[in-house]
């Protein structure tokens, strides 16, 4: 994103935008508005700006918020008593509802949800409310479910069966005629699909769907993951066989038609365990004294075509999944680790940037199109990180000066205002069983930052080709990496916390943001709230999607951004692929509400994997401590949630919970405002950063949960004694300001426990 010194309406996101737009319609129910009518309202001026109101109007048509009068006139449609959202469960059995229509979430009583579950769309009746009260309501009807497929242990009788959902997805165990079973055992686990669910029953009926083995099984385990996320393990046989129809050699006249890079210098650095090489880098020193370097993607839309077979697979999964032991790749296997993997000494159809640099990597050419290339040799990350280290080497010269180049353009690219987040990986060593032997954590290097310049510049650059229009000139659809600006009150809220620590940041302006951020980040390296600080700040910020209405990338700093440099593990770039080379070749612009919908898809499929990834990891951190029972280990209290607080170790980064019931020597309670447990009598306080020594007590394998005990704690903070006018238990409760999520989703201070991959 630019960055502006003072605040502009253009800093408004998506959400903001709604809820403004449905104050003005519920104001004025009988009124028509078109969308300069609105942005003039808005006082909106900038017209990146006003595409996103007309996008979010057509979005709150869809949901039946609102009636097109005439093209482009819209009106209020619904009752004001009913708003509709998606239900987040409570570990207590209540939810709320989050909804764009509400400034604050709506509470649901359990006797309210009606049978809707954690993630279902509904329509919610609203309570009347005094104005003292949080807003309350009743679930009238179910307008989407999330999922209707569970995982959980099979539990058998003589008459009857129930499946017993793991993990936190249903708090219900569903019920199994015998005759649902499909050959289902006692204590084995399996999916199960709700059949029905009759008004007057608490339980849902269900059957088997498939059965899936042995808890505690290590495949078993990955594919009930996999199976609770929906996600598929395998391809369909028509998918598989449209991929081996497509044969490895390449048309003679395809080649005629795309640039030859195979006479160039061409590399590919990757991790040492990678099997698709999705991108290679070219060099070559110009006569004038600059620098051509190709930035060389596996052109995968060639051999995926629109709407084929192979095509609405990919679409389908929208992402690759990895999980710790392994990885569920988008493509099959003949398209990722053959013919679209760039391996060294074969011929390969790539898509590329091609840029000319002079000595400050400032990119004075650049050239967008299809190529064909052959990679010279497969570099490691460790080879090339000991070549820029001084080791000798193939290509030396070449590397030393790609990464000259790099850590140029990185700190350009921090200059300009953007923000490290530089997280320590921390990955498992793994047996041929998939058990974990050990942990190790993983710091990005030179050759790791040299790659991931290089695709960011293709990225912006691809972006800007298409997004940056001559004044008058409307841009045309395109599919943005866009990441807005971090919430005020979050921001105010991550400030108080790290002021515990003695750190601060400056919010006055997104430059001073971005700048005291990047301080922050270097003051907690080696820290032992490093962790801890870099995974919250993460959490303070927006989260980067795929949309059609470019606000930039806040992150990133970059104003156009895209992606590009990844079309075998995700869909969004074969999209980006497509529009590219459409108006490369004079193509009128495609279908904006089209793509949109695409980009929310490719969105929420990236969630979800992510969701998927974060379950596999929390297993391994369960199995990697299950023969670890009794032992002690220093932590740090990385969560506090009313049900106790989290324990991140300090050495092997595990987390695991220290349950409120179980801290002794006075009653405990949680205080939300302040992310901390206190003592009602003593004024002992737990908060986020305190070091504690805890003692391993319980490995749960199958809820993928680990607790510990409190042995000692190195926190002397009290609190002053609540006055007899105010007791505790009668205190009024802060605003919700973080959802109260399911046990294993902390309201503050959680963590993802993945670091980032290669690239952005």
């Amino acid at each position: 994103m630019p960055r502006k010194e003072k605040k502009t309406k253009r800093d408004i996101g998506k959400k903001e935008i709604r809820r403004m737009l449905y104050d003005i319609f519920s104001a004025n129910p009988n009124e028509h508005f078109n969308y300069k009518q609105l942005a003039q309202r808005l006082g909106i001026k900038n017209m990146n700006a006003k595409q996103l109101i007309m996008t979010v109007l057509y979005e709150m048509k869809n949901d039946n918020m609102l009636s097109e009068e005439s093209t482009g006139q819209f009106k209020f449609k619904i009752s004001t008593v009913y708003v509709t959202g998606i239900i987040d469960l409570t570990a207590k059995g209540t939810a709320y509802l989050v909804s764009d229509e509400c400034k604050e979430d709506v509470f649901i009583p359990q006797v309210g949800l009606n049978h809707a579950l954690n993630g279902d769309k509904v329509k919610v009746l609203l309570y009347a409310r005094s104005s003292r009260r949080r807003p309350e309501g009743e679930v009238v009807e179910i307008l989407e479910r999330k999922k209707e497929t569970f995982v959980g242990i099979i539990q058998c009788s003589k008459q009857y069966a129930f499946l017993v959902p793991t993990g936190k997805q249903l708090p219900y165990d569903i019920f199994i005629p015998l005759n649902e079973l499909n050959g289902a055992k006692d204590g084995e686990k399996a999916i199960v699909k709700i059949t029905e669910w009759p008004e007057n029953q608490k339980n849902p009926i269900g059957k088997v769907l498939q059965v899936l083995g042995t808890p505690g099984d290590n495949d078993t385990e990955m594919n009930a993951i996999m199976a609770e996320f929906e996600l598929p393990v395998q391809f369909p046989a028509t998918v598989e066989k449209a991929a081996k129809k497509i044969k490895d050699a390449i048309p003679e006249e395809e080649i005629k038609n795309r640039r030859d890079f195979r006479g160039i210098t061409t590399f590919t650095i990757d991790p040492k365990d990678a099997k698709d090489f999705d991108d290679a880098l070219s060099f070559r020193k110009l006569k004038n004294g600059n620098y051509e370097v190709g930035i060389h993607i596996a052109d995968v839309s060639f051999y995926v075509t629109p709407d084929s077979t192979l095509d609405k697979e990919a679409y389908n999964r929208a992402t690759s999944v990895y999980l710790v032991d392994r990885t569920i790749p988008m493509l099959p296997e003949h398209l990722s680790n053959g013919l679209c993997s760039l391996r060294p000494n074969e011929e390969k159809l790539c898509f590329s940037a091609v840029f000319e640099l002079n000595e400050n990597a400032e990119v004075i050419k650049q050239w967008f199109g299809r190529t064909v290339i052959k990679s010279d040799r497969r570099f490691t990350y460790e080879e090339a990180q000991a070549m820029i280290e001084g080791e000798d080497g193939d290509f030396k010269t070449e590397i030393i000066t790609l990464n000259d180049l790099a850590q140029k353009l990185r700190a350009a690219r921090f200059q300009n205002g953007a923000i490290a987040f530089d997280r320590i990986e921390v990955r498992f060593d793994i047996d041929e069983k998939g058990k974990p032997t050990g942990v190790y954590f993983k710091r990005s290097k030179e050759a790791n930052k040299l790659i991931e310049e290089f695709m960011l510049l293709a990225n912006k650059k691809v972006a800007e080709r298409i997004g940056k229009t001559k004044e008058g000139q409307k841009a045309k659809t395109f599919v943005y990496r866009i990441h807005e600006q971090p919430n005020t009150e979050k921001l105010e809220d991550f400030g108080r916390f790290i002021a515990k620590f003695g750190y601060k940041i400056r919010t006055t302006s997104p430059r001073q943001l971005s700048s005291s951020m990047n301080k922050l980040m270097e003051d907690v390296q080696n820290r032992p709230e490093q962790n801890m600080i870099e995974t919250l700040a993460i959490r303070t910020m927006a989260k980067a999607v795929y949309s059609t209405v470019n606000v930039g990338h806040y992150g990133l700093a970059f104003d156009y951004y895209s992606h590009f440099t990844s079309p075998i593990r995700r869909y969004p770039d074969v999209m980006t692929h497509r529009l590219l080379q459409r108006y490369l070749d004079g193509g009128r612009s495609a279908n904006a509400e089209k793509y949109e919908e695409m980009c929310k898809h490719c969105s929420d499929m990236e969630q979800v994997a992510s969701n998927a990834e974060r379950a596999s990891f929390k297993y391994k951190q369960v199995e990697f401590m299950s023969d670890k029972l009794g032992e002690n280990f220093m932590g740090t209290i990385s969560g506090v949630t009313q049900w106790g607080f989290y324990v991140e170790l300090n050495d092997t980064k595990c987390e695991g919970l220290v349950s409120i019931n179980e801290l002794e020597g006075d009653y405990y309670e949680f205080d939300e405002e302040n992310y901390c447990i206190v003592g009602r009598h003593h004024r002992k306080v737990y908060q986020l950063g305190d070091q504690v020594l805890v003692k391993v007590a319980k490995a749960n394998l199958v809820a993928r949960q680990l607790d510990f005990a409190l042995v000692e704690s190195e926190s002397k903070n009290t609190t002053p004694a609540v006055t007899p006018q105010t007791p505790a238990s009668r205190r009024e409760k802060p605003e919700r300001k973080f959802r109260r999520g399911r046990r294993g989703d902390a309201a503050s201070g959680r963590k993802s426990g993945k670091g980032n991959r290669k690239k952005k």
